[in-house]
């Protein structure tokens, strides 16, 4: 059976989330109510599905808000990141998430990247391979297939631009040499630091990864345009190639 899709209330495996014989939540007591629970006590005081519920607006003829919203995030692992992964047409395989529903938490979702984003634009010194990830995830974070991105230094290591030089597959993207020296020479950029992620989660790099890096560094060693790092980003964690010393 597809993860995505919900056991039945009589199928459930023992230690999954089973929604009680429910009842609407017009009738629980006002304070317990979602939206009523965040006006009184505040966005904090709410669970994740009691946040989610708001965004469904209503459940089914035999289930809550409350409950859709538990059993979605239950086939998830109860994990906003891979939540944040699910498609409209995914969302929509659950019981009590229709396209309009479906498309709310993909929207809602959305704007939280979008707002990791923007306090990213802000003017960022790196000093170390955490930074670089930091700086990058609003961009790859939750990504189904592969993209190749730079990041622009001027001479205080200080990020000028993020530019994304391709887009490619689950297994690969191209990455040109001419693309990616092409916008820092235009930017007058002092030094690069080479982006790509790996949708799998696997950190190594491959040999073509190695291959493409030492590449690069020999090209930006002949523009006088210093290649700083190439990191392989994942979900979890990250590849450095120059904490790795094979830089």
């Amino acid at each position: 059976m597809n993860s995505l899709d919900i056991l039945s209330e009589e199928a459930a495996p023992s230690g999954s989330y089973q929604p009680p014989q429910s009842f609407s939540i017009k009738s629980w007591a006002e304070e317990d109510r979602p939206r009523e629970k965040l006006l009184l006590k505040g966005r904090a005081a709410l669970s994740d599905a009691e946040l989610m519920a708001i965004l469904l607006g209503s459940g089914t003829q035999k289930l809550s808000a409350v409950d859709v919203a538990k059993l979605v995030l239950a086939a998830t692992g109860n994990d906003l990141n891979e939540l944040a992964k699910l498609s409209v047409k995914e969302l929509m395989r659950h019981k009590g998430i229709g396209e309009a529903k479906a498309i709310t938490i993909v929207a809602a979702l959305e704007l939280g990247r979008r707002r990791k984003e923007t306090a990213a634009a802000e003017r960022v010194t790196i000093t170390c391979s955490t930074d670089i990830y930091n700086l990058i995830r609003p961009n790859l974070q939750d990504l189904p297939h592969e993209e190749f991105w730079v990041i622009l230094l001027n001479r205080a290591n200080v990020v000028m631009r993020q530019e994304k030089i391709s887009s490619g597959g689950v297994a690969g993207t191209v990455a040109d040499p001419k693309m990616i020296f092409k916008h820092a020479l235009e930017k007058l950029a002092s030094s690069v630091i080479l982006v790509h992620n790996h949708p799998s989660g696997n950190r190594q790099p491959s040999a073509a990864d190695i291959m493409l890096t030492k590449k690069l560094k020999e090209a930006g060693n002949f523009l006088d345009l210093p290649v700083l790092d190439h990191l392989i980003y994942t979900d979890r964690g990250y590849y450095s190639f120059a904490d790795e010393g094979i830089l």
